[in-house]
């Protein structure tokens, strides 16, 4: 069952996380720009980071396999937190530090009422709608070349 937030109520812990897949997935010119539309005059404080560091990746055969060890990915993260209070965090793939920093801003920001339509209408839904576009167009590509294997027996042995 989906989650609606209601004014005055907590944020909805999925609604956050999809806000903060699509503020890692955003390309940083468009954080900036939502950052400075809202509330680029206020700084953030700095709690951790932002620093750079790597992630173990994990994969399966099949989908259903026993996990073993894929290899490495760099990641950024920071953890920030407004002048009023709120708290925000990102790890975002790859090095770019100032990337992870807007997000965990983003994120923060989200968390205030007032500014959460603004950020959804601007970065969350048009960023999440390109991603799907692309994962759709990723299937058809992968649908067209895909063979399939079957065995014909003959006679009866």
């Amino acid at each position: 069952m989906r989650q609606v937030d209601h004014p005055g109520e907590a944020l909805a812990p999925e609604t956050r996380r999809r806000a903060m897949a699509a503020f890692a997935l955003a390309e940083p010119a468009l954080l900036a720009s939502a950052w400075q539309a809202i509330g680029g005059d206020q700084a953030a404080t700095r709690l951790r980071g932002p620093e750079a560091g790597l992630v173990m990746l994990r994969g399966r055969i099949g989908g259903g396999g026993a996990p073993f060890n894929l290899g490495e990915a760099s990641v950024a993260r920071a953890t920030v937190r407004l002048p009023s209070g709120e708290v925000g965090h990102a790890m975002v793939l790859g090095r770019d530090l100032q990337r992870a920093e807007l997000a965990a801003t983003l994120d923060a920001a989200f968390q205030r009422e007032e500014w959460r339509a603004h950020i959804a209408a601007e970065i969350v839904e048009p960023v999440l709608a390109a991603q799907a576009g692309d994962d759709l167009q990723r299937a058809e590509e992968t649908q067209a070349t895909r063979v399939d294997f079957f065995t014909v027996v003959r006679g009866e042995d």
